[in-house]
């Protein structure tokens, strides 16, 4: 994805030129960003799933008391610590272990830019409002560039992280088994 920034000035306003064009580039894309929302929210489920086994009590309440109302990345940030602690004491290394968690952080980041972005702005370009960023250097307005095949790559990268949040989880346990 491509980004570009301006200025704030007086007012938060965005250059938009070509409606119908920008509107021909949003039927296309819509689709794709719900499917991009129907994977994520499919994958937080499957991570809400694997940290209620890490509780497990013989229910999943306990589990789903402690995720309630926790946000994504604070769920992947717990999940890795309850990791990162049971490999510590167990000594199970899991090749790509690092690449699931990043993987689970970078889909929501993503994730994040495709929801909260503002759809309406989009520019002929395909450029869209996502963010006012605020620094010392002053106010800017960002824009990313979604293309359709950015938003395909993003789809793709959720479910391809849930198969992986799977397949690490199935190596994770055998290798307790092979402990106890």
């Amino acid at each position: 994805m491509k980004n570009k920034s301006k200025p704030f000035e007086q007012y938060l306003h965005h250059d938009i030129f070509g409606e119908e064009d920008s509107q021909k580039y949003l039927d296309k894309s819509l689709p794709i960003i719900g499917e991009i929302v129907m994977y994520f929210n499919g994958l937080e489920s499957e991570l809400d799933l694997r940290i209620c086994e890490i509780f497990h009590d013989g229910t999943d309440a306990f589990g789903l008391i402690v995720l309630h109302k926790m946000n994504y990345g604070s769920k992947v940030d717990l999940f890795k610590r309850l990791n990162d602690e049971l490999f510590k004491k167990t000594n199970i290394e899991i090749n790509g272990y690092d690449k699931v968690i990043e993987s689970l952080k970078k889909c929501g980041e993503l994730r994040n830019l495709v929801v909260h972005a503002d759809w309406e702005n989009t520019d002929i370009e395909g450029f869209t409002y996502v963010k006012l960023r605020v620094n010392k250097d002053g106010m800017k307005q960002e824009y990313l560039q979604f293309s359709e095949k950015s938003l395909q790559e993003i789809a793709q990268l959720i479910v391809n992280s849930r198969a992986q949040l799977e397949f690490f989880w199935e190596d994770r346990n055998e290798k307790l088994n092979e402990i106890e």
